[in-house]
């Protein structure tokens, strides 16, 4: 039974790290234009010059 004494803040450390960084990856803008990508790679356009 002692073990859950470390067990359960542990978890809750965990829990709130992974929350906190979703809510930065929110307001950071990374989830912006999800559907860009996918149909960018789909387009037969071909650009000369890619980003590098």
């Amino acid at each position: 039974m002692n073990i859950l004494a470390y067990l359960i803040p542990i978890s809750l450390c965990l829990g709130g790290a992974g929350l906190a960084f979703f809510v930065y990856t929110v307001r950071s803008n990374q989830y912006d234009d999800p559907e860009g990508d996918a149909r960018r790679i789909l387009s037969d356009d071909y650009d000369e010059r890619p980003k590098s």
